[in-house]
């Protein structure tokens, strides 16, 4: 079940009281730090060039998440068209993801789509690909429609589904049929009811597998199906190696992706073995929520954070 402490969390994420103090220590950017590449975008290419010099790839994210102005998005977006062309000038291997409600969802869905399209158009002639990240449930459909669109017109654009939530086989299957399937899985980040949601781990996994294996079985019949498997869970991540080895999937038809900071030794593990690791690295000033995320993710970041902030 999901713990109140995770619950608690995720919740606190949202609190603007709470990101003012926590964001006020010291100790606390300096814990963001090992989630967070940095402030500034040449903090991030600095970020990439080094994972890059160990053999994994990346992806790149401006943190930002919940604007509420076309203003505020429109900045986000601009910042994105300069990570872009950063990563092109810089000769690192990279991509970006973005959040919509960085894109000014929250403002309207026509203008946020026109946002990220000027995006996605500028990667397009850049060469590059640009993923779209989920969020809570109540943007999930809105979130689907607007990739949907984009996907349309541009293939260098894909999304992310999440595993815990019921929905997902369903809109796998579609979006394979629709021939949009470049899509990262995941388990999911964020508080979900059990009315949408799996709420148990063993359940959540056993949906992330399923869907794994459905992408896998099915790229014969959909060519462009392409799964990058994001989970630091050694479980998941064995099954993957081992389906694939067995069934004969060469290792450039799917990907792992992981946290910036987290499993670094398996990351390079996997690198070394192989494997196609892409990295996902976060930068800026807005930090706080992603932070709060990653405490909840596991106890022991927490504590380590508890012990700091006594310590400091």
């Amino acid at each position: 079940m999901v713990s109140p402490l995770r619950s608690t969390l995720i919740a606190l994420s949202k609190s603007t009281r709470m990101q003012d103090l926590i964001v006020g220590m010291p100790i606390s950017r300096r814990m963001a730090r090992r989630f967070v590449a940095g402030e500034t975008l040449p903090d991030a290419i600095d970020a990439i060039r080094a994972s890059n010099a160990t053999g994994l790839l990346a992806t790149l994210d401006f943190l930002g998440e919940h604007v509420h102005s076309q203003a505020e998005a429109s900045v986000n977006a601009d910042e994105y068209i300069r990570a872009l062309l950063a990563i092109r000038q810089a000769g690192v291997d990279a991509n970006i993801s973005i959040k919509l409600t960085a894109m000014g969802l929250a403002v309207d869905d026509d203008f946020c789509y026109r946002n990220v399209r000027r995006i996605v158009e500028v990667a397009a002639l850049l060469g590059n690909f640009v993923r779209i990240d989920m969020e809570d449930t109540p943007v999930t459909d809105r979130t689907l429609a607007i990739y949907r669109r984009l996907r349309g017109d541009f293939p260098n654009v894909g999304v992310v589904i999440q595993a815990y939530l019921y929905r997902s086989q369903e809109d796998v299957r579609s979006l394979m049929d629709q021939g949009m399937a470049h899509l990262r899985l995941c388990k999911g980040a964020y508080d979900e009811p059990p009315a949408v949601a799996f709420q148990a781990k063993a359940e959540v996994d056993q949906n992330m597998t399923d869907l794994i294996r459905l992408m896998l079985e099915s790229q014969d019949k959909f060519p462009g199906a392409y799964p990058a498997v994001a989970s630091h869970d050694h479980r998941i991540i064995n099954w993957v190696k081992a389906y694939t080895h067995h069934h004969g999937i060469a290792a450039d038809r799917f990907e792992f992706q992981m946290l910036y900071g987290i499993r670094r030794d398996l990351q390079q593990e996997l690198a070394d073995q192989g494997y196609r690791m892409r990295v996902y690295i976060p930068y800026g000033t807005r930090w706080y929520p992603y932070f709060m995320r990653r405490l909840a993710e596991r106890p022991a970041n927490l504590l380590f954070f508890m012990r700091a902030l006594v310590g400091g």
